[in-house]
């Protein structure tokens, strides 16, 4: 599959897709989020995939929606309003949702500004690391007299709290990746020199490890606050009783009994 502003790889049994925008911060134009969820499309349809990594080119990870090159006009107010939310609707979302709800285990590796869109969409994954010098920010309100999107509203009230999230939205200052680790917005931060090394390191990781398990780990973590405590019992007695017919599990139990570090296939 050929792409224009994205570098798909896929290797054995992770794949790995860098945005490739540099020159614009890999800000997110149509092309860019359209080839986003062709992506992800092909790794939930290719069955050897079981750990992806998403990064971006040069200096920064994503600095949020391409407004430059946007055909928003601001002296059209008749058609403002609806370009944003076609955006919204017939792209933008569609990839958010498409990273999303990605069977396997999404690691993001956050170099450089994560603005606005970008932020969003790293929150899409499911292990975050940002290198030290990483910041993230939310200028919707600040800058644009917009308000989060691409399901920011979403994400940080689940992550970091309401009123943290609050803050972020309306006062649009920048978060270092440090005060993101502290605040759990993202899992950790590393120095810079080491960003790549540490994000692979967790990739392998979920590629040798149990994929069946992973896929509803998410499932039921990623649905999971909306229901009641009862509710939630219930889905993790269905999840539950699915794992134990794996062949994961068997191998677990079996390699639990002889005490030896186990070989999961993924099955």
């Amino acid at each position: 599959m050929q792409f224009e502003t994205l570098v798909f790889e896929r290797r054995e049994r992770v794949a790995r897709v860098t945005l490739n925008r540099p020159e614009r911060l890999n800000a997110l134009n149509l092309r860019l989020t359209d080839e986003l969820t062709a992506a992800a499309g092909a790794i939930e349809s290719d069955a050897k995939v079981r750990a992806v990594l998403l990064c971006g080119a040069g200096r920064a990870f994503c600095s949020g929606a391409d407004i430059a090159a946007d055909e928003i006009d601001a002296d059209a107010a008749a058609n403002r309003g609806a370009t944003v939310g076609a955006r919204l609707r017939d792209h933008l979302n569609p990839m958010a949702r498409a990273w999303y709800r990605l069977r396997v285990p999404v690691v993001v590796a956050v170099n450089g500004i994560a603005a606005g869109a970008g932020v969003s969409l790293a929150l899409c994954g499911d292990i975050v690391i940002a290198a030290r010098s990483a910041q993230f920010s939310q200028l919707f309100a600040p800058k644009l007299a917009l308000m989060p999107d691409l399901g920011g509203s979403f994400h940080l009230p689940r992550l970091i709290g309401s009123a943290r999230a609050k803050g972020l939205a309306m006062l649009g200052d920048p978060l270092t990746a440090a005060d993101a680790a502290a605040w759990g917005l993202i899992w950790a931060c590393v120095d810079d020199a080491l960003l790549q090394a540490e994000a692979e390191k967790i990739l392998h990781r979920f590629a040798d490890g149990p994929t069946q398990a992973y896929r509803r780990i998410k499932a039921v973590f990623n649905d999971g606050l909306p229901r009641t405590l009862d509710e939630q019992l219930a889905v993790e007695a269905v999840l539950q009783t699915q794992l134990a017919d794996t062949q994961d599990f068997v191998e677990g139990l079996r390699a639990f009994r002889a005490k030896r570090l186990p070989q999961f296939t993924g099955r």
